[in-house]
């Protein structure tokens, strides 16, 4: 039991350092766990065995993962992408197996171990990538519109290796028979899963739902995903395959995101214990002696892969730029890789050697990933002479539309946020130009007559084409606090008197953003509890003048800009002119009304001063309704006017 003991806290206090280490250096804490398994595992020190009960426990961090997977397999998600995600996605996937497959053979591997290692190297990360494309604002540009499409393909593909590299292991005389009826069996039984899955878990969800215990909640989530997973198993499918069925059962439900935070530490805990295995299987003494084995596959994995991926993009999309940058990066192994690497050695499909040298691979490829991907705009205009002058074209572009322009607003972002707010400035015909990485809206825009250009606002020879200099304000529309704080520090290096107005989804960054170098930072949740309170007020009968106040003094504690007007106008009224402000009161029409059967202009209810701002019928609101309309019983009339004529009009409803 002390033995027990002091192996989990010695792997808690390697753990906990070295991850806060690679946190404090920007690394993924993956690459970490891999680390405390190499140090502390049965080929360095020594200190964690690689006991059976240790590797069997790290197969639910797995399980977990896949657990995750399938909760973002969305539909929805897919028909969008569709064409990234199976056109380039499935050639990508495809063309690394078959080429890596194809050059093993050079080097005495059979095709069956080819092609389980084309799988392996296939993947590419996509927790790294996908955080440094969240980091650098480059998620929405079109290169990393076309990684995260790769991503998501490379995340399904994992589903049918898992079934494939067992099935390659069975030493048959007939591999095709093998494959065929391991394909059949996996798909009676996820279709059984499916089938039955979807029809049983809503009510009991539904059941357990209603208890109103979270530790229910959470157990029922455990038994469901760990029950999935055993049934997978039972019938000679991996446990990982029933999560990831699991998981898409739960996503089409109302439950997903709820689960999603319960199973959250789970997995985090058990995942980081699988990279911790992981680690301890890599044999410092192997790689010392095959370093020259190492530097080939490396040699070959990164260049190749990213090759393969750019010649692919180019094929697809015709632009090398996007194609390159697309390559690079993807060109690293991913987390996937180390489990269908995991299932290849256990099935004996690769030798030891060749396992130790390709994780050894792996495992320093995902390390330079971030520095590939950071340095990837360098290392494009460098590698392509014609991205030089496709950046000048596009700069070229965005001056023309700047060009003439003094004082104007530049709009960074021309979603629907951007365009009302260049509808608002055409309005007071103040001069505006939008930035916007959405190539067909932008086309879309310009066709119509708008000051809408292509370019990443990220990017400082962006703005200074767009007329950084010469704006009069910049107000960042879309809700992206990498980008925006790139934005805020090339206005701070050029133009630190701009005026610069951001929106966010709420007041988490608002701090952030305005030590950067906000002017005003405008929080969506704060809006929307300011209009939200209005209406109930008004819905309540509370005068419009008081509503107004309200409102007004709660944007005056939130925006500094407007504080002294706000908190002046409009001037304090007294209870005596207060009852006679206009407010709202609602009216619901009975069958005994004198009203109902007739038009609502026969009703002259604007002799009072009176005004039906709007008619709900069954759940129907009809704004400003027409004097022809007949009134019906069950109408709610939703009227405006001071208190006294209200009275006077509710009264004309029901008595006439």
């Amino acid at each position: 039991m002390t033995d027990s003991l002091q192996l989990i806290l010695v792997l808690l206090a390697a753990a906990v350092g070295v991850v806060v280490l690679f946190r404090l250096l920007h690394l993924p804490a993956m690459l970490g766990y891999i680390l405390v398994g190499i140090l502390i595992g049965p080929h360095t020190l020594g200190w964690l065995p690689d006991a059976p009960g240790t590797r069997h426990l790290a197969e639910f961090g797995v399980v977990f993962l896949m657990f995750s997977i399938g909760l973002e397999f969305s539909l929805a998600r897919l028909r969008a992408m569709q064409r990234l995600v199976f056109g380039l996605g499935t050639a990508q996937v495809v063309a690394t197996m078959l080429l890596v497959m194809f050059t093993s053979r050079f080097f005495g591997l059979g095709w069956g171990a080819g092609l389980a290692l084309g799988g392996i190297l296939a993947m590419s990360s996509t927790a790294i990538v996908s955080k440094m494309l969240v980091e650098r604002a480059e998620l929405n540009a079109p290169h990393g519109q076309k990684i995260m499409g790769v991503l998501l393909f490379q995340d399904l593909a994992v589903v049918p290796l898992i079934i494939l590299i067992p099935a390659l292991a069975a030493h048959d005389e007939n591999l095709t028979r093998t494959l065929a009826l391991a394909m059949l069996n996996a798909i009676l039984v996820l279709a059984a899963l499916l089938f039955f899955g979807q029809r049983l878990l809503r009510p009991w969800f539904h059941l357990v739902a209603r208890q109103k215990s979270s530790e229910l909640f959470m157990l029922n989530v455990l038994l469901f995903t760990l029950g999935m997973a055993w049934l997978t198993e039972l019938s000679g499918l991996s446990m990982a395959l029933g999560a990831f069925v699991a998981g898409m059962i739960i996503s089409e439900t109302e439950y997903r995101y709820q689960v999603e935070e319960d199973i959250k530490p789970f997995r985090d805990v058990l995942l980081g214990l699988f990279f911790v295995t992981i680690g301890m299987l890599l044999d410092l003494n192997t790689l010392l002696a095959g370093w020259y084995w190492i530097i080939g596959l490396l040699l070959i994995l990164i260049p190749f892969k990213a090759l393969v991926v750019a010649l692919l993009v180019r094929a697809f999309a015709g632009d090398w730029g996007a194609a390159l940058r697309t390559g690079l990066g993807l060109g690293q192994a991913g987390e996937f890789g180390f489990v269908l690497l995991t299932l290849a050695g256990g099935a004996q499909l690769l030798p030891q050697d060749v396992m130790q040298n390709v994780l050894a691979a792996m495992l320093i490829s995902m390390l330079i990933a971030p520095f590939l991907i950071q340095h990837a705009e360098a290392i494009v205009r460098r590698i392509s002479p014609e991205e030089w002058m496709n950046s000048a074209m596009l700069m070229h572009q965005i001056a023309v539309k700047s060009m003439g322009r003094n004082q104007h607003i530049i709009v960074c972002g021309y979603g629907r946020s951007g365009q009302a707010l260049v509808n608002f400035l055409k309005q007071e015909n103040v001069d505006s130009i939008a930035l916007d990485l959405d190539s067909r809206r932008v086309h879309e825009a310009s066709a119509n007559g708008e000051r809408v250009v292509y370019g990443d606002a990220a990017k400082h020879e962006v703005l200074q084409a767009a007329g950084l200099m010469r704006a009069k304000a910049l107000v960042i529309t879309y809700d992206d606090k990498h980008s925006a704080l790139k934005i805020l520090h090339h206005v701070q290096q050029d133009r630190p008197d701009l005026p610069v107005i951001v929106r966010t989804a709420d007041d988490s960054n608002v701090e952030t953003l305005k030590k950067a170098g906000a002017t005003e930072v405008v929080a969506e949740v704060l809006e929307g509890s300011v209009m939200l309170a209005s209406q109930a007020l008004l819905m309540a009968g509370i005068p419009l003048s008081r509503v107004v106040r309200r409102v007004q003094e709660a944007r005056a504690k939130r925006y500094s800009m407007f504080s002294g007007y706000l908190r002046t106008a409009p001037p304090e009224i007294g209870e005596d002119a207060e009852s006679l402000q206009p407010r709202f009161h609602h009216v619901m029409l009975n069958e005994r009304d004198e009203a109902v059967g007739k038009r609502l202009g026969e009703l002259k209810l604007d002799e009072l001063n009176v005004e039906v701002n709007g008619v709900r019928r069954h759940n129907m609101l009809g704004a400003q309704p027409s004097e022809e309309m007949l009134l019906k019983a069950g109408d709610v009339l939703m009227l405006l006017g001071q208190p006294i004529m209200l009275e006077a009009a509710e009264k004309r409803l029901r008595e006439g």
